[in-house]
C-alpha cells in the first residue's frame, strides 16, 4: 500500500477486538516512533507501553477513551530536554511527541493494527497515576490493537476540506 492508501485507511478506532498484539508488531511499531524526526534531534520522547491487566485499568482510570484495547501507549516527553523556540513563549516538547505519535499511528496501520489518538484525560492526573519522573509531561494516549468485526470509522472521517481551504501559495 503506498502512503496516501495507508493516511486514507487509518482511522480511529472505537471498538478493539480482544486479540493481543504481538511482540514483533509492536516493536516495529515502536521503531517507527524512535526514528520520527524531532526538533534538533534531541528525542525527548518515553512511552510507556501499557498492557498488563493493572496498567490497563491504570489507563480507565485515566480515560474512559481506551474501547477495549489490549495495549495503550503513553506518550510523554523530557521536558529538560526540548527545543525552546526564539522568544521563550514556546518549546519543542508537545510537538515531538505528536510527530512520534503520527509515525506510530501510521506505522501501526502499515502492519494490521488499528489505533485511536486520544487526548482526552487531565494531564496532571495521568502525570501521577503513571508515576511519571517530574521531568516528563504524557501529552497522547494511543490505543493499539486489532478493530473488533464491527468497528468501522466515524461518519465525519472521510470528510476533508478541500486543499484550496487549508492551503495558501505565496
Amino acid at each position: 500500500m503506498d502512503f496516501l492508501e495507508l493516511a486514507k485507511a487509518r482511522y480511529s478506532c472505537k471498538k478493539f477486538s480482544d486479540k493481543t498484539v504481538e511482540t514483533a508488531k509492536l516493536e516495529q511499531v515502536l521503531e517507527a516512533g524512535r526514528l520520527a524526526p524531532t526538533a534538533k534531534n534531541n528525542q525527548p520522547q518515553h512511552i510507556y507501553v501499557l498492557e498488563t491487566k493493572d496498567s490497563l485499568e491504570i489507563a480507565d482510570k485515566i480515560t474512559p477513551c481506551r474501547y477495549n484495547a489490549p495495549t495503550v501507549l503513553a506518550i510523554a516527553y523530557d521536558t529538560g530536554n526540548v527545543f525552546e523556540y526564539p522568544g521563550g513563549k514556546y518549546n519543542s516538547g508537545a510537538e515531538d511527541a505528536a510527530i512520534v505519535a503520527t509515525h506510530i499511528v501510521l506505522a501501526a496501520k502499515a502492519v494490521g493494527l488499528d489505533t485511536c489518538w486520544v487526548n482526552y484525560f487531565d494531564p496532571d492526573k495521568a502525570h501521577e497515576l503513571l508515576k511519571l519522573p517530574d521531568n516528563e509531561a504524557v501529552t497522547i494516549f494511543i490505543d493499539i490493537g486489532y478493530a473488533d468485526a464491527d468497528a468501522k470509522p466515524l461518519p465525519p472521517h472521510d470528510s476533508r476540506k478541500p486543499l484550496s481551504e487549508t492551503v495558501t501559495y505565496r
